[in-house]
């Protein structure tokens, strides 16, 4: 669960990070570019801690599609609040498509991570 929550939260920053700037048109880019920095930062604290406490439960690739996942949730979720941009029947058909990839991806057939 802590590498669950470690990834949710990694995720907001790095979403911010690309995607916030874009209600802030008239700032200069090296301006954003800067911001997105700083603010991706604290994101590579969390999905560090995240992987490394995850490896071992999971595999690594596991952990990639667990994130991608998360990724995706934490995107259209963005969207809809900060961005306010509609999402749209194909957008939660797409999602649930990736969370099938993601439910295919962890199951674990026998094989047990190193």
């Amino acid at each position: 669960m802590k590498t669950v929550l470690l990834l949710c939260a990694s995720n907001l920053f790095m979403t911010t990070a690309w995607y916030g700037h874009l209600r802030f048109k008239g700032y200069p880019l090296w301006g954003v570019i800067l911001a997105s920095w700083l603010i991706a930062l604290p994101e590579y604290a969390l999905q560090v801690p995240a992987n490394r406490f995850g490896h071992g439960t999971f595999s690594a690739p596991q952990l990639k599609i667990l994130q991608e996942g998360i990724s995706i949730c934490v995107f259209l979720l963005f969207c809809a609040v900060y961005l306010r941009e509609p999402i749209r029947w194909n957008h939660y058909a797409g999602l649930a498509l990736v969370l099938v990839g993601v439910a295919v991806g962890l199951h674990d057939p026998g094989l047990t991570p190193r």
